[in-house]
Formats: structure tokens, sequence, C-alpha cells
């Protein structure tokens, strides 16, 4: 069975996952669908994760709460960025008292979502029951897209976990819950979106349709109206409701459709995302910023397929083509460079408080564990690029 797509010839293999049920999305979603989507609309048990900001500067986990009425049985809203292990065993903890739970519903961007499933992974793992799991992504992350999740250990190391049962079973792009997301939070996420967009296109599990084909709408649509966020307001004026309903389909477009014979990590840029992310406290979106441009560089200079491929998306970026695989690549690269520039998100890892002397730590982390060799010491010299 062929399980690698390649374009040489054209040829791959994508195989849909099965835990997504429904997509619900636009104005009012969650209100008219939430509780039909209930494993029983009569009696399910609902527990809400989510975060202190989330709780406690919006009215939307009072909404909810009232929504659910007798369908809530509890909520622990303490979730902080990464997802640290120390939230995800009191959250864990909750949920074991009450055995009629059946049903968790993440509320907010990645690290709830992450933190739910594993939730969901952890009561499996303690009674041999999944929970129903629902959606309600604020962010462009994407989390809700995957069946893996994970938390943060004490160190700072992010721990994964992957189950198919662990995905997400429905799907709420609300632009009413999302509305009251920080402008710098919004479109940092986006950027996280940018990344699986563009990483999807030299990635060799990545199969021709549908998911590159959805990526580069998802790159057309980002490019198009991330810069649009309005800049200054109550961040609950994030923007209006179409323009933010069609970037929480776009953050779909550019990581559901990744098949569940996908193998691997995502690419070089979410690599080094993972090793800069926890371990130093900076938001995966952000690490998109500091990463993405600079790995296609990298990317397109390296290898003349990657480039092939990364070429074809020069047209979502804006650009025209030129005929020339690597020149446009660069192009793309230059694009996303100029885009973090758009938005204000540009920033260097001195500013964030990483010292050069920490760039083979980094490194290693990415790579898996390699310390040497041409491959190691060209990435040591691309992350130097990034102070």
């Amino acid at each position: 069975m062929t399980t690698q797509s390649s374009n040489l010839p054209l040829s791959g293999l994508w195989q849909p996952h099965s835990h997504l049920q429904h997509l619900y999305y636009g104005p009012s979603s969650v209100e008219k669908h939430l509780l039909s989507t209930l494993p029983s609309p009569s009696s399910s048990k609902v527990f809400i994760i989510t975060g202190t900001s989330i709780a406690t500067k919006t009215p939307l986990l009072h909404n909810l709460e009232h929504l659910l009425g007798t369908h809530h049985a509890g909520t622990y809203a303490g979730i902080k960025q990464h997802g640290p292990i120390a939230c995800v065993d009191e959250a864990t903890q909750l949920v074991a008292r009450d055995p009629s739970i059946d049903t968790i519903l993440s509320l907010g961007g990645g690290a709830a979502i992450d933190s739910a499933k594993t939730v969901s992974f952890r009561t499996h793992s303690r009674t041999g029951k999944w929970l129903t799991h629902l959606s309600i992504p604020t962010t462009l992350s994407a989390a809700e897209c995957t069946a893996a999740g994970g938390y943060t250990g004490a160190d700072g190391v992010k721990t994964g976990l992957g189950a198919a049962r662990m995905g997400v079973t429905a799907i709420f792009y609300d632009p009413g819950y999302a509305k009251y997301t920080p402008r710098r939070l919004w479109l940092a996420t986006g950027m996280r979106a940018v990344d699986h967009a563009v990483e999807s296109y030299y990635h060799p599990y990545s199969s021709e349709m549908p998911w590159k084909v959805l990526s580069y709408w998802a790159l057309t649509t980002l490019f198009e109206l991330l810069p649009q966020t309005p800049a200054a307001g109550r961040p609950e004026q994030l923007g209006d409701e179409e323009a933010i309903t069609r970037l929480l389909l776009a953050a779909y477009a550019s990581s559901g459709f990744r098949g569940r014979n996908f193998k691997g990590g995502m690419g070089l840029s979410h690599s080094l995302g993972h090793a800069l992310g926890s371990p130093y406290g900076i938001p995966h979106g952000e690490t998109s910023c500091i990463t993405l441009g600079h790995v296609v560089k990298y990317k397109a200079k390296n290898n003349p397929d990657d480039a092939r491929q990364i070429a074809r998306l020069l047209p979502a970026t804006g650009g025209t083509p030129s005929g020339d695989d690597f020149d446009d690549a660069l192009e793309v690269g230059d694009r996303i460079l100029r885009l973090v520039d758009t938005l204000g998100l540009r920033q260097e890892l001195g500013s964030r408080g990483v010292g050069k002397d920490q760039i083979p730590i980094i490194v290693e982390r990415a790579m898996g564990g390699i310390k040497s060799g041409p491959e190691y010491d060209a990435v040591v010299r691309l992350v130097d690029s990034f102070f």
C-alpha cells in the first residue's frame, strides 16, 4: 500500500480520521447545536476545561454553563499556557470524582484543547471509558484537528500522547466565542495556521487531495484576512463575524485534513517550535513567527524538491511566479517574514530571554537527540539566524 506522497509522479494516499462527527460554524452555532451533539441529549454530563482569562475576563464560561443547565457537571478553569502537568492533574482528579461524566468540553486555545484530550486519555486508562470531546476553539492554533495531545512537565519539556479516540467529536467555530480573543494571541495563532499550511507542502506524507489543496486555500485566506484584523479597540472587537469564521475555517483547512496515515512530526519549523515553546515559555504561535520564514528559505536552499513544492505556494501569499522554483520559494519565505512584520509580531530569540548558549540544546531537541553531523551544523546556523 502506498503510504508516502510524491509529485514525481503524482501519487499518494489519504485516510480520513473517523473521530470527527460534526463541524459546526457560524454565528450562534454553539447555542443552536451544542446540546444535540451530546452522547445522550437527556442524561449526558459535561465537564468544561478552560483557562483563567476566559473564565474571569469574558462572559463565555457563564454563558456556556447556563446553556448546558443540568448537563453541566463541573468546570476546571485553571489551564495555563502549554498545559502544565499540575493543571492536567487537577482537572483529571476532578473528572475522576464523578463517574456520571461522559463528555468533556474544551473552551479556548491549544492548551485547553490538548489538556482536555489528555484528561480523556487518562480517564480511559483508569476506567476503560473514553470521554466524548466537544470543542469550542477561540484561537487559530488548530489543536482541535488532531487526535493527539499532551502536557508540559515540570522540566518544561512537552510530552505528547496520541490515540484515535482522543480526537474531538464535534467542533464549534462560533465567532461569538472567538471575538473575545486578544488580538496578539489571535494573530500569533494565525501564524501557527500559516505554519501548518506551509509545512504540509514539503512533508512526505502530505496528500495532494485534500490536504495540500485545502492548505493552499487556507494560506490564501490567512494572508488576506489576518492583516485586516482591527488594530485598536477592545479585545472583544476582534473583527466582523464573517471574517472570524473564515479564519477559523482556514485554521481547520490548514491541519484538519492531515489524515490518519500521516507519520512523523509536521516539519522543521514545528520541531524547532516545540524545542523553543514550553522550555522557554514562548507561545507556539509566536515560535512560528520566529522560525517559519527562515525555515522555508533553508529548505529551499537545501533541497530542490522542497523548493519546487514551496514555490507552488507563491500565489497564495500574493506573489507572482517567475518560473524559477528556487527564487519563488525564497520569495515565499520573504513574504512570510513580511507578514510577521505587518502583524507586528517580529521578534528575536534574544528578546525572549534565550541566550546563544542554548543553541545546541534547542537543535538537539528539535532533531530528536542528534548532536553532530552536517545537518546538525546546518540547523545550528539556522537557529543562530533567529537571534
